[in-house]
């Protein structure tokens, strides 16, 4: 069911009875904005945990932007509802495009966004960074600021995924951190609302502790994450807190300081059942974790054993929920969050930045790439026209070498204190190679609102 035979049934519905129209359609059409506390988020005075699925109908090349198109939400937020999830994540979108109604309805049906700010165009090139990192790429990414940060149920937004997932690209997180540093001094420039900034991390044993330390480190605040995700596939059912790396993981964030959860989980190797829900939700994992989100909401590949992954299977407009659907939503309905606060701490202290060693290749500590002076013009006015997804991009628009610098080095007349060189390699994309059909399996092994004056007039 799509556009203008979705309303008129809409429409037929409401004059029969409006007790018929779906329950999320009659709530306000804003949601309580979340904010970081401590190691938790918080929204509307309570703990705010994640509870959703990764979403990207069309798969994770970044042509298709499904908020940006009505009839794909009319024909997923339901889907939504039966999950009944409160997050859905989204690799790309066009941010030339509205996404006034995608972004209403969602409100409407108790669902936040969890966004990354990169496109395949428009990202870090995890093989040879500096290039990439300039001021045509920033001002992509804050033109994606700039379309969101409107809505309240913007949860968060994502630097980057996956760009460190290899000691030969660990020489690309001091970067990625830039960029993290740079959206929150662009929002704070602009005067918008809070809207915290972290990194989605590959879950690559040598390397995952040393990138959330190095995230979370430094003396300058706005350079430190807000929150740190990882994408993890270590618990394959049947297994168990201890008989994963779960027991082991969350015994090191014991004492992390800021917010932390599961960008990507669900482990495709035996039939989900999706038993690490009620750890997940439960007080073992609560002192530190704020949830997670389930990889993936649709299908997108017909090449085993990617194509084990998929709640749905989707069709144009038809969609066919799959055994894992009814697996996830069984599993959610079973676990409830913990009642009060879930033993979060209210504050801690940040991380000691990791040094180098054979498999962390970052020589500058907690200096970061100097922000491209060219992008200053963009804290004072704004972003301007936003590239979209048909952009030129800017991955080979900068210079070869970019100049180091340490402390609140967002201003762009700032002194390096250290020069890094990056030679010339291959320009591949950190967005292309980020969690997509083929990464898990390494890993492992709206109704849209009919019209503002229908909304109104059934409430």
């Amino acid at each position: 069911m799509k556009g203008i035979n979705a309303i008129a049934v809409a429409l037929t519905a409401a004059t029969a009875s409006a007790s018929l129209v779906p329950h999320y359609f009659k709530r306000a059409s804003s949601l309580p904005s979340v904010s970081v506390q401590g190691n938790a988020f918080f929204a509307g005075g309570n703990r705010f945990y994640i509870r959703g699925v990764d979403y990207q109908p069309g798969g994770s090349s970044g042509s298709v932007d499904p908020i940006a198109d009505q009839s794909t939400c009319e024909r997923d937020i339901t889907e939504f509802q039966k999950l009944k999830i409160n997050t859905v994540r989204i690799y790309t979108v066009d941010n030339s495009q509205s996404h006034d109604a995608c972004m209403s309805a969602l409100a409407a049906a108790g669902i936040y966004l969890a966004l990354d700010v990169n496109t395949p165009k428009y990202s870090i090139n995890q093989d040879d960074a500096a290039p990439s990192y300039n001021a045509e790429y920033l001002q992509s990414v804050f033109s994606t600021i700039d379309a969101f940060q409107t809505y309240s149920n913007t949860l968060l937004f994502f630097s980057g995924n996956e760009d460190i997932n290899s000691v030969a690209t660990t020489s690309s997180a001091p970067y990625v951190k830039a960029v993290t540093r740079d959206m929150k001094n662009y929002i704070s420039a602009r005067k918008y609302r809070s809207i915290p900034v972290g990194y989605s991390a590959a879950d690559v044993d040598t390397l995952i502790y040393q990138t959330a330390d190095f995230m979370n480190c430094g003396d300058d605040a706005m350079a430190r994450s807000d929150f740190f995700a990882y994408n993890d596939y270590s618990w394959c059912d049947p297994s168990s807190f201890e008989g994963s790396t779960w027991q082991a993981k969350a015994n090191y964030f014991a004492n992390f300081s800021i917010p932390l959860f599961l960008s990507e989980y669900g482990c495709v190797k035996t039939t989900r059942q999706f038993q690490e829900v009620a750890t997940l939700y439960g007080s073992q994992m609560t002192p530190s974790y704020s949830g997670g989100l389930v990889y993936e909401y649709s299908k997108e590949t017909t090449t085993a054993p990617a194509d084990l992954y998929g709640l749905v299977e989707i069709n144009g407009n038809s969609v066919t929920e799959l055994t894992d659907f009814a697996s996830l939503a069984s599993a959610f309905s079973n676990t409830s969050n913990p009642t009060g606060t879930g033993g979060y701490r209210p504050s801690g202290s940040p991380a000691i930045c990791p040094t180098q060693d054979s498999n962390w290749n970052v020589t500058t500590g907690s200096e970061l790439p100097i922000f491209p002076s060219g992008a200053a013009t963009y804290l004072k006015n704004g972003a301007g026209t936003a590239p979209g997804l048909s952009g030129s991009g800017s991955q080979n628009s900068g210079p070869a070498s970019v100049a180091f610098a340490s402390g609140s080095s967002v201003a762009p007349t700032a002194t390096s204190t250290s020069t890094s060189t990056s030679t010339s390699g291959s320009k591949k994309s950190a967005a292309d190679s980020r969690m997509s059909d083929s990464a898990p399996v390494i890993a492992c092994g709206l109704v849209v609102a009919l019209s503002t004056l229908l909304g109104m007039a059934l409430l």
